[in-house]
């Protein structure tokens, strides 16, 4: 099979299958671009399973040349175009790339960089000698999909860094086949639907959720170059007018600060999803008051591409997507804090060059590195990582439901919040927060926060509350949660 192919294989000729500003793409067109793509990749040298990096904005061309690659059996990898140069060495280095496709503003900077690396891969892009892609494109021909075995490998995404160095992982050639299941099923995903991701192509979210399940079902999938903000997402759907809209609880929560959620009320979509991190209920019950929908939370992974859990109530407790299964360890009791393992044809088959992590996946399952209880229905309730479920009192506490309580009762005074598990003088342990106020709202933070804490239970209260400028944040934009504990020694040292 050929992932590309795949997905491509469902839309009618005449329907738009990519929308990207003023430009309209049928599956027709994108086929043969796609095609012709590919024929580009190859007469460029791109031999089977070599790596090629896409750096640049979400668009057309983006899908063109990333199916393309795909098309033609080579290992396609998203990167935030936003990275630095120093940023993006290291992931050059790790993944070995034979090419970066890049737009012509980031040409000049690639080459000084591969330059100076080892193997020197080669930029491919506008007016670059040599490797123009459109001269490549022009004098390319179509080419027929090359046919691989099913666990050859398609593409990588790189893990977001949260708690520690990010990892390259890989997705096999099925990984597209039932990259729809969610959709179709818990949204009523249907070829008349428009499809729109908030998030960038480089996430896994976005890119299995939406561009990948609309492809798949035949639908139209609509991209955006511009990084998004709660204006930006207003314009795109007065402009694109989508059915199905993707996005991540930060960004919800901005539309509901500055009345963008109202407005979206009566714009014609179905189905708000929610993923990226945890949603708060505080989100989830303001969202249906403005806009008269329930937004549907999810829970995935870069190892899962696509979502394996699900909530669509207010209690925030999830169950399986479909086709998704889901095993528990029978050596940990029911009634504690454990790891999950899930199965679907979305999970990756592994990381790269990284042995000592394989352990995660295990004959097509893969545990993630989060933490569930398990409830006596069957249902999951998300209680962030490993180091964030805590006993204190002889009582779990998980560091999200701190965050969570207190960024509620905070409201818009608190720009950011994290708490993580620490050991106390007296060796037992306990917890930090560390929190940045809103600009201009120090005073109404402090005396939220101070209230919030004290109507906590109290093996839930923290003991050190660190006032910073900003939490550590990856290039992705999630919190660097490895280097919270380190944070609070220093400013509790400096305290002390």
């Amino acid at each position: 099979m050929n992932a590309a192919e795949i997905l491509l294989s469902a839309g009618a000729d005449a329907a738009t299958a990519i929308e990207c500003d003023e430009r309209r793409v049928s599956y027709a067109e994108l086929r043969e671009r796609v095609r012709r793509a590919a024929g580009a990749w190859q007469a460029l040298g791109l031999a089977p399973g070599e790596r090629v990096v896409v750096f640049a904005p979400d668009s057309d061309d983006w899908a063109e040349a990333y199916l393309g690659a795909i098309w033609a059996g080579g290992v396609v990898i998203g990167v935030n175009p936003r990275l630095s140069m120093a940023e993006l060495t290291p992931i050059l280095k790790e993944c070995e790339a034979r090419f970066v496709w890049c737009e012509p503003p980031q040409a000049a900077d690639l080459q000084g960089l591969v330059a100076t690396l080892p193997g020197a891969p080669a930029v491919v892009g506008g007016g670059v000698a040599e490797r123009d892609w459109a001269q490549a494109l022009a004098r390319a021909e179509g080419i027929e999909p090359m046919q691989l075995d099913a666990e050859a490998p398609a593409l990588w995404i790189g893990t977001s860094g949260t708690t520690g160095t990010p990892k390259g992982v890989i997705h096999v050639q099925r990984v597209v086949v039932n990259a729809h299941s969610f959709a179709c099923n818990l949204a009523g995903l249907t070829s008349a639907d428009r499809l729109y991701a908030t998030s960038k192509l480089f996430f896994a979210y976005a890119l299995g959720n939406s561009l990948f399940a609309g492809l798949r079902a035949g639908a139209t999938v609509i991209l955006d170059r511009e990084w998004p903000t709660a204006e930006r997402v207003e314009e795109m759907v007065a402009k694109h007018r989508p059915t199905l809209l993707f996005s991540v609880p930060t960004l919800y929560n901005k539309m509901l600060q500055t009345g963008v959620a109202a407005r979206l009320a009566d714009r014609g979509i179905r189905h708000f999803v929610s993923a990226g991190e945890a949603l708060p209920l505080a989100i989830r019950q303001g969202w249906r008051e403005q806009t008269g929908c329930a937004l549907i939370s999810g829970y995935g992974t870069s190892e899962t591409l696509c979502l394996m859990l699900y909530s669509d109530d207010d209690s925030g407790v999830m169950r399986p997507t479909p086709l998704t299964e889901v095993r528990f360890n029978p050596d940990v009791d029911a009634e504690l804090p454990q790891r999950i393992w899930v199965r679907h044809t979305t999970v990756a088959v592994g990381y790269w060059k990284r042995p000592d992590a394989q352990v995660d996946f295990d004959s097509g399952w893969f545990s993630p590195g989060d933490m569930f209880l398990r409830h006596p229905d069957g249902r999951l309730e998300y209680a962030g990582r490993n180091d964030d479920m805590l006993k204190i009192a002889g009582q779990w506490v998980s560091t999200l439901w701190v965050e969570q309580a207190l960024a509620a009762h905070c409201g818009e005074a608190l720009h950011q919040i994290a708490a993580v598990g620490v050991d106390s003088a007296d060796g037992l342990t306990a917890l930090a927060v560390l929190v940045v106020a809103a600009p201009g709202s120090w005073n109404e933070a402090r005396q939220r926060l101070e209230e919030g804490i004290a109507a906590l239970p109290g093996h839930r209260r923290p003991r050190w509350v660190h006032w910073l400028d900003a939490l550590p944040l990856t290039p992705t934009g999630k919190l660097q949660r490895g280097r919270l504990r380190s944070l609070h020694e220093r400013h509790a040292a400096a305290a002390a």
